[in-house]
């Protein structure tokens, strides 16, 4: 789909859940600084999405939670001095945010327990080191 923003293959926020806001950038820019509104907000509601499923919503609402405002998550761009680079710098972070807020968690560590060779390896190492110490000590009288 032209203008959607795809995130996976099974994922593909549709261009009209895309809101965009356009402002002037900080910094220098020679003479058309104040004529050229090159800064990029772009917005997702990711409430009101239908692009996810309530799993995928859920997840991503509780990964993003530090990012999001109400449902609304808002990525900037202002690093480039053309408003189309700047628009493609925003889709591409909000992609790589909704990507890392779309994986599947990692699996959980299955506690084990050190080897019975290896625990006396391990005790083995420490009796002599503790040996070592004991005999650079000045003998007691």
């Amino acid at each position: 789909m032209p203008g959607a923003l795809q995130i996976r293959d099974d994922v593909v926020v549709p261009e009209s859940e895309l809101q965009w806001r356009f402002s002037r950038s900080s910094g220098p820019g020679g003479q058309s600084v104040n004529t050229s509104d090159t800064r990029v907000e772009l917005t997702l509601d990711i409430t009101a999405s239908q692009a996810f499923t309530d799993l995928q919503r859920g997840r991503l609402l509780e990964r993003l939670r530090h990012r999001t405002t109400h449902g609304l998550i808002t990525v900037t761009a202002s690093e480039h001095r053309s408003q189309l680079r700047n628009r493609e710098a925003a889709e591409q972070r909000l992609a790589q945010l909704l990507r890392e807020g779309l994986a599947p968690p990692p699996l959980r560590r299955r506690a084990t327990r050190p080897s019975r060779s290896s625990v006396r390896r391990r005790l083995d190492t420490k009796r002599r080191r503790g040996d070592v110490k004991q005999q650079r000590r000045p003998p007691t009288s």
